[in-house]
């Protein structure tokens, strides 16, 4: 059951990164939009609607949480970088995933995420080592360093689409 949740394993922080470990960081979320639009690419409405493991949310809904998730982070970024250890607020992913939306045609969120990944890896190829240095405080994690966060969510996004790809890989799709 590990192998269907952590396709890819468990994020695992460091306690320092390189610049070239960063900018793999930010490659890898440059290359989320396109790489998630291909894993579902030709995926028919019914398997767009197939759970991706038993107690898991379906293909759609993980397409609609990258964009929810992402913007969060997006907003976090930013956050520590105008702010001083700002605490963020947490929200209900599981909730968000229940909601209208989630059931929406995915190319909304394909759009959405891509335009949202273009202006931040904007922001991200910019950042110097101060801002690097930067950190936001999350009420349920602790102090999380910018350079965490960018690969946070560099590992974020690689492990749901190694979701959609191993399931499509199970289901011979």
């Amino acid at each position: 059951m590990d192998d269907l949740r952590f396709p890819i394993g468990t994020f695992e922080a460091k306690a320092s990164y390189s610049r070239e470990e960063i900018n793999a960081g930010i490659d890898a979320i440059e290359t989320t939009p396109g790489r998630l639009g291909e894993a579902v690419s030709d995926l028919t409405e019914a398997q767009l609607d197939t759970i991706y493991r038993p107690g898991g949310w379906t293909v759609r809904q993980v397409v609609h949480h990258l964009p929810d998730s992402h913007v969060n982070s997006y907003v976090r970024f930013k956050l520590a970088l105008t702010e001083e250890v700002p605490t963020i607020r947490p929200y209900h992913e599981d909730r968000w995933a229940t909601l209208a939306d989630s059931k929406a045609p995915i190319q909304l969120s394909l759009s959405l995420l891509e335009a949202l990944h273009q202006r931040w890896v904007v922001l991200l190829r910019c950042l110097s080592d101060e801002d690097l240095a930067r950190r936001f405080r999350h009420p349920e994690i602790g102090e999380l360093e910018v350079t965490t966060n960018i690969a946070l969510y560099a590992w974020h996004g690689n492990h749901h689409i190694a979701h959609i790809t191993a399931l499509r890989q199970r289901s011979g799709w």
